[in-house]
């Protein structure tokens, strides 16, 4: 299967049949938009990372066009699953730069309420966010609303026990879910190739689930192929699959160095097909975007990032022991001891 490409490298548009788009200059300059605003924030959370005012940092740099172009697919009122990169998706959903931080600053467990933007806590196990959106389908079937739920999961996690149980379970039950892969090449170290041997949505396919396969850098295809096949997914079609190929162009986590396992001249292969670039070549050739737009979104850009930096750093700081009484709903020896000892840990600082 070659992958749905509506617009190329070059910013050129193709034309596929199967896959229609109304395109107009409103939908691209906001696509754009999304982008650039999710990439600022992104580089910000970054930088607060490394002036220590975050623990930890997961890039989404490079896999904003599946993201966006995914999330402003479906509807408002449709539940998402997310992993733990999707924070284009997050803010498209209207989540605030300090709901996305405060996890990542240890402030608190999760920083929002899911039922607020429809719009799951991320999931830090890979693909434990699977079995979770099936179950919540599975309540959406029985409810008999024409809601979907649309869960996001990457290569590394489709490696996972719970990925497979997911493809079959859901199609075996037939339920309203649509699994977006983002296949960005790399699971930490190990790239997508050793992981499996054969493609992601022909896996799908084996178990029975509708599959399709998306230029993950290109937001016009994204956004084409997931509303086309959500709508299948609400009209009662059962439950589907999309591979999105797409890079991770930072490394894993901020607590990784990429140059270890794979080569500058892949990183540069990739930029040539950044997102990003590629829309704004199409904005510039039909002369969708004057220099007033560009001037706004730079504007709009920075105020944003300072506003990132700003409620980031006024997040108060967790007492970490409070934590060991939110792990379970009774206390289990184990638990008492573990917290036990961290607390002498913590008092063998102050002395």
């Amino acid at each position: 299967m070659e992958p749905v490409q509506l617009l190329d490298p070059d910013g050129r548009l193709t034309q596929d049949e199967n896959w229609p788009l109304e395109l107009t200059p409103e939908l691209c300059r906001d696509l754009y938009r999304r982008m650039r605003l999710a990439r600022r924030f992104d580089e910000q959370a970054y930088v607060l990372q490394r002036q220590g005012e975050l623990g930890l940092w997961l890039q989404s740099l490079g896999q904003e066009a599946a993201q966006v172009g995914s999330i402003s697919a479906v509807r408002p009122d449709d539940h998402v699953f997310p992993s733990y990169r999707e924070h284009a998706a997050a803010l498209c959903r209207g989540i605030t730069p300090a709901e996305l931080l405060v996890q990542w600053r240890g402030s608190r467990n999760s920083g929002w309420d899911p039922a607020t933007y429809r719009f799951h806590i991320y999931t830090l196990v890979l693909a434990a966010q699977l079995p979770h959106a099936t179950g919540y389908a599975m309540g959406v079937q029985r409810d008999g609303t024409d809601e979907i739920v649309l869960a996001y999961f990457g290569d590394g996690a489709a490696s996972e026990g719970e990925a497979n149980e997911t493809f079959n379970w859901a199609a075996t039950t037939e339920v309203p879910l649509l699994l977006f892969c983002q296949n960005n090449q790399w699971a930490i170290s190990t790239p997508a190739h050793t992981q499996t041997r054969t493609s992601l949505h022909q896996r799908a396919q084996g178990f029975g689930l509708e599959a399709h396969l998306v230029d993950g850098n290109d937001i016009l295809a994204v956004h084409a192929v997931t509303a086309a096949v959500a709508e299948r997914v609400r009209s009662g079609g059962g439950p589907a699959m999309i591979e999105a190929q797409t890079y991770r162009m930072a490394g894993h986590s901020t607590s990784d160095d990429p140059d270890r396992y794979r080569d500058a001249s892949e990183l540069d292969s990739w930029k040539t097909r950044d997102p990003i670039h590629r829309l704004e070549r199409l904005l510039e050739e039909r002369g969708w975007m004057n220099d007033g737009f560009r001037a706004d979104l730079e504007a709009e850009c920075e105020v944003f990032a300072n506003r990132t930096s700003q409620e980031c750093k006024q997040l108060p700081l967790q007492d970490v022991s409070t934590l060991f009484n939110t792990v379970l709903a009774e206390p289990t020896p184990l638990l008492t001891e573990e917290h036990r000892r961290y607390a002498e840990l913590v008092a063998s600082f102050a002395e």
